[in-house]
């Protein structure tokens, strides 16, 4: 068995040259090798803005990059062959794909409508603030360039539960249409969240749950994924996401899937994964949070709570963990972004811990050129580690707040398997910390080349590990070591 090692291969400011599938297979061999066996790739279909969309602003999800439609017939990643290739080739790689899938919204329509609606606060969307009256909606989705190719089905208000636009008036508001109601089994935050963008989906029209299923099925017949990334669930019909992955895991039972539900409360995430049946894994956002704070406390965090309310603790096998994202990535809404200080103690943690499924961020391992930020240091190592060595029983030593630690005993059946990491988030210093029988008499090294000398196992088991201040420091034993020399 290898640990599950996931890449979200693409960040917000990507060059809009329609290279990326290319650079995607182009990849496939180097991330396999330093242990990437998972890469969730961005939305491939055509969104409002065209080549300049990220794939979020959704508009046709049956335009892989194949009709001239939004100002050209490539998305900003490339044309449809290009995907379907890159597919194939991280799969031929040994590398699991997860499609972006956006449930929750259209936008860019074709065309507008007049419709009823009533207006509601946007703080509470419980409350109205208007009487009946009527706006003009881009709600009709006819898209002539596909000229019905795959699905005839088109897109009108009858299938939206509201928007956020008047188009006649040109203003903003939340505009709810007569006779729909916002889904009551969502997120709870400004009264009810099912409304986020563009015309929302109501997902409890039938014509919708089927259109969404029979998308679905094509998607995966075309696509040959192995698994879906759903966006935006906390804004969905919990029910609707549960029933709708039911439908999609009639054509592949072993779908994985992770959704994202951007939360800082564990509760709500916990209960999502109770409502939909843990149809699904959920990104720990509590723990992003965690390691902001710890990042931004001036070495006044309490290292040693690091992991309390987060998803991780809470439910670990349906926790996918990260550091970042193309979300909290600078200049976007939900900016977050972990100081790049902090970064390896945070990677070292959701690396080379047990629980949890790591994501590792396109933008962390590549750099960021628009912001000017560089790729976080020896990810590749971290990732190359976890792969190799990161096997077998856990011990924490999280009994101090700011200098901790966790090892892991390796296993019989993956040689020099063990590993000691010590992080700090003040001063450096030493723990003793036990890494079990099987390593007893090895002689451990900094992976990382932060600390200089040895530590050496005793016969019960324990060893003596240090590490420098602000840092994180991965002992290995001198033959695993070697290899990380001689392969990175």
């Amino acid at each position: 068995m290898t640990n599950q090692t996931m890449m979200q291969f693409f960040e917000w400011y990507l060059p809009e040259n329609g290279l990326h599938w290319k650079r995607a297979a182009a990849q496939a061999a180097e991330l396999r090798n330093i242990g990437i066996n998972m890469v969730w790739l961005p939305p491939a279909y055509k969104g409002a803005a065209g080549r300049a969309s990220v794939g979020y602003d959704v508009y046709d999800m049956y335009d892989l990059g194949e009709f001239d439609q939004k100002g050209g017939t490539a998305t900003k990643y490339g044309k449809k062959e290009d995907y379907l290739a890159a597919v194939k080739t991280l799969q031929q790689e040994g590398i699991q794909v997860l499609c972006d899938v956006v449930l929750n919204h259209r936008m860019g329509a074709d065309d507008t409508e007049q419709v009823s609606v009533i207006e509601g606060l946007d703080g509470d969307r419980g409350q109205d603030v208007s009487g009946q009256r009527q706006i003009t909606a881009w709600t009709k989705f006819n898209f002539p360039g596909r000229a019905g190719a795959y699905s005839d089905f088109q897109w009108n208000a009858s299938h939206f539960s509201g928007t956020d636009w008047d188009a006649a008036a040109k203003r903003n508001g939340i505009f709810r249409f007569l006779g729909k109601s916002w889904n009551r089994e969502t997120d709870s935050e400004k009264g009810n969240y099912d409304y986020l963008m563009g015309a929302d989906l109501d997902t409890d029209n039938p014509e919708v749950i089927q259109e969404t299923r029979n998308w679905g099925r094509w998607y995966q017949e075309t696509v040959h994924m192995d698994g879906f990334r759903m966006d935006a669930v906390k804004h969905i019909s919990f029910a609707f996401c549960r029933d709708w992955l039911a439908a999609m895991r009639e054509q592949k039972k072993d779908l994985y899937v992770v959704g994202e539900y951007w939360s800082h409360e564990v509760g709500k995430l916990t209960h999502y994964l109770e409502a939909t049946g843990r149809a699904l894994s959920l990104f720990d956002v509590p723990l992003h949070f965690r390691f902001l704070e710890a990042a931004t406390s001036n070495g006044n965090f309490d290292l040693s709570r690091l992991f309390e309310n987060t998803l991780t603790a809470a439910d670990p096998a349906c926790s996918v963990t990260f550091v970042d994202n193309h979300d909290t990535q600078p200049g976007q809404a939900l900016c977050s972004f972990i100081p790049a200080w902090f970064k390896p103690i945070a990677y070292a943690l959701i690396l080379l811990r047990d629980q949890g499924t790591p994501c590792v961020f396109y933008g962390d391992y590549y750099g960021i050129p628009h912001d000017g930020v560089p790729p976080v240091p020896q990810l590749d190592r971290l990732i190359k580690i976890r792969e190799r060595y990161a096997y077998g029983p856990e011990h924490l030593f999280f009994d101090d707040g700011s200098l901790v630690g966790f090892t892991r005993e390796g296993v019989g059946g993956r040689p020099d398997s063990g590993a000691a990491v010590l992080l700090t988030d003040g001063a450096g210093g030493s723990k003793r910390m036990y890494v079990g029988r099987r390593l007893a008499g090895q002689t451990m090294l900094d992976a990382l080349g932060h600390v200089a000398g040895t530590a050496v196992i005793d016969g019960d088991g324990w060893g003596t590990f240090s590490v420098q201040g602000g840092s994180v420091s991965v002992w290995l034993t001198e033959s695993a070591l070697q290899y990380l020399y001689l392969n990175l």
